[in-house]
């Protein structure tokens, strides 16, 4: 059978630190986006009318998330049948639906603005098919039907298009914004690292069109820098994460997805895309434009970035040293799909950033250093990724295959300083350049069911990590091949279960050339049972992962180390626990969770400490409630996490590239949009509460809170022209991100967040 068939069986400012402060901010985050819900809704436009036999109504209570699990939850509550080629629902996202109505009903609301309609094939069977619209798809409003959290009972995480579009993201931390057990550290995107549960992204597998990402160079710049304005979706697994998410999934993944043709263009056809944003805090100007085209199993998209800029302001009226920006970024990527279905693709995506940073490019300013060291120097961050991949896409249910090869590389360039000579006041200074690469790839097959599916395949990578300056050169290696398999089952209508099992051997070379072979197991399984169907589901989940032995940091490299009997591989224990309940459009949901790292390898330079590892704890819990409506959302959620190393509280140079301290994180945000004015407006709010469970000696890290908001209106002769207003820490606040290195120290002075920015925007697609 050609395709995929989803049956019942599927799936203003005020004082500063004040109790003002908490106080408006309270009252601007219940009463504004309260208020939201008290604004009208246009008339829903005139449904077609139901097919025959499919006239019962469903109370339906389905947010908004990635399309095929939209389609497999429809099918589950309706009993439809929908069949589908697998490319055409990917990487879409569904409208939320809510409210009773007709299955017909409810799938022409989760299918509107998607690109995707249908046709019935019968009584309660339909088959997708691309929407009857123009060659170009015309801008649509900001979509503000974002899940109310579905799904992040068993830490699940989706960042959509329709989120992205919304959040208007300028860096990682602004993709992530809203989702309190993900913090992002530092202001300046070349130095942020991302946090899930409080443990470091390089504990995780993280890909960028399914290519492994080994991009650990210097612990004083980011770990995998990305544009946010190529980004698509992003997807985490906050602990447990299947078998086919990759080797390294020791605390979870993140898989990043970068646009392509079929994001702008619904059918065949050639088009063009530029926005630009000035933002006021530093004078930047940052542009991008992107061109694309479709035509009869040929695509095309491409796409590039530039952005220069000044100093910000933080909250205190202080110009930040080191925060220019000064980065272009591209992507390219070229499809060709025949008749029969067979698909290749190719895509090459670079990031580059070249400006002056503080000398230590993720702290500020740290006191009690020589005169003769400056407070900034160059760093140049260069980030490149080549992927190739065969899917088909008119599977069969024995033939779904996917053949992944890629190549990623991170390069970071700065001078390092040395103490002057003689009576000179100059210091001394000469390039120390580190580079990581990964060649990594995989193939594997999806075997269809009755029940679900089955995936198996065989994976592998050549990672490799080298520093280099007039003084000295070290590299290590690692080459690592592993098979998985991974079931995703309904063995009945109110259980779905998710198990896997991969075994991986590692061939790791330290800087002395010796070699180190290692073995392991990881596993994993998780399910969802519906307690009272469509109202209430349990969700739990455990893995036990094997990371073999992590390369070191290329900066802390050093050619002297004595590895002994050779490192210990890493290993993880997660597990997860949560409930969901939905009713109406209204979402709630728990989870608690734990993630266990047991010999994290935190090697430093001196030679007796190529070994050195720590043990990692991280537990805690989230919470969330959310409403959902034709036009809008609220939603708030509280994160309360615990971090500990060697069993005592988690602090962020201990820390480095292994967890940093979190404790307790509110978030709420909302939006709206006026159909009838062709307006959409929202807020956010975060809320961070002071965290004592510090080291003696360490100081408390203060609390704070920031708040956002942004209107964005579409000329109703020009719907392809949209004007944005974005006010970013809206009571210019001076705070830095909880995960930001340094607070716990008296000597650093942390990279504070940039102050009140008003960010103009326009883009226009043609």
């Amino acid at each position: 059978m050609e395709g995929r068939t989803v049956s019942t069986g599927k799936l203003m400012e005020c004082a500063r630190g004040t109790a003002a402060r908490h106080l408006v901010m309270a009252l601007m985050a219940t009463t504004a986006l309260g208020g939201v819900l008290a604004l009208p809704s246009p008339s829903l436009a005139q449904q077609p009318a139901p097919a025959a036999g499919a006239v019962q109504t469903v109370v339906f209570a389905l947010p908004a998330q990635p399309l095929p699990a939209a389609l497999d939850a429809f099918a589950r509550q309706t009993g439809w049948q929908i069949g589908y080629s697998a490319d055409l629902p990917a990487g879409r996202s569904s409208r939320p639906v809510s409210g009773s109505m007709t299955p017909a009903q409810a799938l022409d609301t989760m299918l509107s603005g998607t690109g995707v309609g249908y046709r019935m094939t019968g009584t309660g069977s339909a088959t997708l098919v691309p929407a009857p619209t123009g060659d170009v798809t015309l801008l649509a409003p900001v979509s503000v039907t974002a899940s109310t959290g579905a799904g992040s009972g068993s830490g699940n995480i989706t960042i959509t298009k329709e989120d992205l579009d919304r959040k208007n993201p300028t860096d990682l931390r602004d993709v992530f914004s809203g989702e309190p057990t993900i913090r992002v550290g530092s202001s300046v995107p070349m130095s942020q690292k991302v946090y899930v549960n409080g443990v470091e992204e390089t504990n995780l597998a993280v890909t960028i069109d399914g290519s492994r990402q080994n991009n650990k160079v210097f612990h004083h710049n980011g770990t995998t820098l990305i544009d946010p304005a190529l980004l698509k979706v992003a997807r985490v697994d906050a602990g447990v994460a299947p078998a086919d998410a990759g080797p390294g999934a020791l605390a979870g993944s993140i898989a990043y997805e970068t646009k392509d043709a079929s994001d702008f263009l619904a059918s065949d056809g050639i088009g063009a895309f530029g926005k630009t944003t000035f933002n006021t805090n530093g004078s930047g100007l940052t542009t991008n434009l992107a061109g694309f085209g479709r035509h009869q199993g040929l695509e095309a998209l491409g796409t590039v970035t530039y952005g220069k800029g000044g100093k910000y302001t933080a909250g205190n009226g202080r110009e930040v040293d080191g925060t220019e920006t000064d980065i272009v970024s591209g992507l390219g990527k070229a499809a060709v799909q025949t008749e029969s279905g067979h698909r290749f693709q190719a895509s090459y995506e670079r990031v580059y950033d070249d400006a002056p940073r503080p000398f230590r490019a993720n702290i500020g300013s740290l006191a009690g250093r020589p005169a003769w060291e400056p407070r900034v120097r160059d760093y140049t961050l260069d980030r490149q990724n080549m992927v190739f991949t065969y899917t088909d896409a008119l599977p069969t249910e024995l033939w779904n295959p996917k053949l992944l090869l890629a190549y990623g590389r991170t390069d970071v360039e700065t001078p390092i300083f040395t103490r002057p000579l003689g009576s000179s006041t100059v210091p001394v200074s000469y390039p120390g350049k580190g580079a990581t690469s990964s060649f990594n790839g995989k193939l594997e097959n999806t075997f269809g069911f009755r029940i679900g599916t089955f995936t198996t395949g065989t994976d592998f990578y050549v990672d490799r990590a080298n520093y280099r300056d007039r003084t000295m050169s070290a590299t290590e290696r690692a080459r690592n091949n592993g098979l998985y398999g991974q079931a995703r089952l309904e063995p009945m209508e109110r259980l779905r279960l998710s198990f896997g099992l991969r075994g991986d051997r590692q061939t790791f070379e330290g800087t002395s050339g010796r070699e180190w072979t290692n073995h392991g197991l990881s596993h994993n399984i998780s399910g969802e049972f519906d307690l009272l169907p469509r109202y209430l589901t349990a969700k739990a989940g455990v893995s036990r992962g094997w990371g073999g032995i992590q390369l070191a940091e290329n900066y802390i490299m050093n050619p002297a180390w004595n590895y002994g009997a050779g490192p210990r591989p890493v290993t993880a224990y997660n597990s997860t626990a949560g409930l969901e309940a939905r009713y109406e459009g209204f979402t709630a949901e728990g989870r608690i969770f734990r993630t266990k790292l047991d010999d994290a390898r935190a090697a430093r330079f001196a030679a007796a400490s190529a070994n050195l590892a720590r043990d990692v704890r991280s537990e805690g819990y989230e919470l969330g409630l959310g409403y959902a409506w034709t036009n809008g959302f609220i939603r708030a959620k509280y994160a309360d996490i615990d971090v500990t190393i060697d069993g005592l509280p988690a602090d962020s140079d201990t820390g480095t590239y292994l967890a940093t301290p979190i404790g307790q994180v509110f978030t709420v945000g909302g939006a709206h949009t006026v159909q009838s004015w062709n307006l959409t407006f929202g807020a956010d709010v975060e809320f961070v509460l002071d965290y004592d469970k510090v080291q003696a000696g360490q100081r408390p890290l203060k609390g704070y809170q920031t708040a956002n908001v942004f209107v964005e209106h579409r000329l109703p002769e020009h719907a392809n022209l949209a004007l944005r207003l974005d006010v970013r820490n809206l009571f210019d606040e001076t705070y830095a991100d909880r995960a930001t290195y340094g607070q716990e120290f008296g000597t650093v002075t942390p990279l504070y967040q940039p102050g009140r920015a008003f960010l103009l925007s326009a883009s226009a697609q043609f």
